[in-house]
């Protein structure tokens, strides 16, 4: 029989990184109050608690500027979501796995391969449920997917083709002038941005090995070399002599979006979510334009990730799929995917999707439930799976264990080995490798090894 906390009493979460991830996840508890309920929140820029305390209704005790002083008191809720900096979650995991705290972090779980079999160590050996943001296979959109495919409809799966299309915005905002655009400073763009879309393919899959893995590509565009010779010495796009012909100026992406003639509500609502730290008016968005980040030339910032890259798989059985991310598309992150089956084809946009039937040669389309919280409800079905697991006190609500992720993780990884190298890598081999390491560092005094089920 499953054992339950209450039926009756809402999970209980505390927000570790009060930024758009941490607001988006916490929104759940908003929606669904009698199933979540935020107690507390982390951050270290007070107009972020101020947004929370307002939204939560929390009082200036419940409010912390460092997630330290959080793990330094008793244990006073069920759970945290750790939506801190990539590089920051293998210590905060850590600290509050030891704590009893049930743990639901952020893609990607963290930045190394270490520190990834590290986290999954230290939440086994606690008995906590732990989960990633790999959002993707919570969606309505993918659920439905995943039925059709286990009705049989599509007959034996044969091919996949998946895209991430990152949005020429998006990513000029956070992978080239924003957190994610330095290796140094978080990690690479396959990990930061794609480990979710190498993960449902896995759903789809229903976990069918990996056994080989390619990959290609560069930072092609967003360098020196494609500087326009019109902007001359320029580095900041408010002063630049080539703002008014330049795709990527701060000022279109930025300003333009307050006005009605440049811009539609869908543009504005995105610009002033992601400059949320400030008071989100013109005046005050062209002031940081001029001296923060997110005004530099793209051509000047100190990006280094890749700004499209392949990846090719190869799984047992012959199954073959690719997943390609690109910077340049007009699309913020509407996955499409195709999957081909020896008795038909599905064709989809990350809202609605089609399958066509090779028999009776007819079309017919789907209409997942609409989301509703504007991101397809990945995060939301993700929140509240993860919610239900801590009231059951069951790992398996969540469709997967901490091996589990830290298996999609490693595809990553090998995947990002295979470009950097320009070889095939054998993923069993790589694995293998991955366990003789963790053995070599783990000790003699180790708990039972890692036993990897791709």
């Amino acid at each position: 029989m499953t054992v339950t906390i209450s039926d009756d009493k809402p999970t209980t979460l505390i927000i570790l990184g009060g930024g758009q991830r941490g607001v988006i996840y916490a929104n759940y508890a908003l929606l669904h109050p009698d199933k979540a309920r935020v107690v507390a929140v982390a951050d270290p820029r007070e107009v972020r608690r101020k947004i929370f305390a307002r939204s939560h209704r929390l009082t200036p005790d419940q409010l912390f500027s460092d997630w330290t002083q959080v793990a330094a008191r008793p244990k006073f809720a069920d759970a945290v979501i750790v939506a801190v900096l990539d590089q920051m979650h293998s210590p905060v995991v850590a600290a509050f796995a030891q704590l009893g705290y049930h743990i639901l972090c952020e893609k990607p779980m963290a930045t190394s391969v270490a520190d990834c079999v590290r986290m999954v160590r230290q939440v086994s050996a606690a008995g906590v449920i732990f989960t990633v943001g790999h959002v993707l296979r919570y969606s309505n959109y993918s659920r439905l997917v995943k039925q059709v495919i286990d009705s049989g409809a599509l007959g034996d799966i044969i091919n996949i083709q998946h895209m991430n299309p990152v949005g020429n915005e998006h990513f000029a905002h956070s992978y080239v002038r924003g957190n994610w655009g330095r290796e140094a400073t978080s990690s690479f763009s396959l990990l930061t941005k794609c480990c979710h879309d190498l993960d449902v393919l896995s759903f789809y899959l229903s976990g069918l090995p990996v056994r080989r893995v390619s990959s290609f590509g560069s930072l092609a565009h967003f360098n020196q070399k494609n500087k326009p010779a019109a902007a001359g010495a320029a580095t900041r796009c408010l002063q630049c002599p080539a703002q008014d012909e330049c795709v990527w100026s701060a000022k279109k992406i930025y300003l333009d979006a307050f006005d009605p003639a440049t811009a539609s509500g869908r543009r504005l609502n995105w610009s002033k979510k992601v400059m949320h730290d400030a008071d989100v008016t013109y005046p005050n968005v062209q002031a940081r334009l001029e001296s923060g980040p997110y005004g530099r030339c793209v051509y000047e910032a100190d990006n280094d990730v890749v700004d499209h890259q392949v990846v090719l798989l190869e799984y047992a059985g012959g199954v073959t799929a690719t997943m390609t991310m690109s910077a340049f598309s007009e699309a913020k992150c509407d996955r499409r995917t195709v999957i081909q089956g020896t008795k038909g084809e599905l064709d989809g946009d990350a809202l609605t999707f089609t399958v066509f039937d090779f028999a009776t040669r007819n079309k017919r389309t789907y209409y997942p439930p609409k989301p509703e919280d504007g991101h397809c409800r990945r995060d939301q079905g993700l929140a509240s799976t993860f919610c239900r697991a801590i009231t059951q006190l069951d790992q398996t609500c969540l469709g997967v264990t901490p091996e589990d992720i830290l298996d999609s993780h490693l595809l990553v990884f090998a995947a990002e080995q295979a470009r950097l190298e320009g070889r095939i890598v054998d993923f069993d081999q790589f694995k293998a490798g991955v366990v003789a390491n963790e053995k070599a560092g783990a000790g003699a005094g180790a708990d039972q090894p890692l036993s990897l089920s791709w």
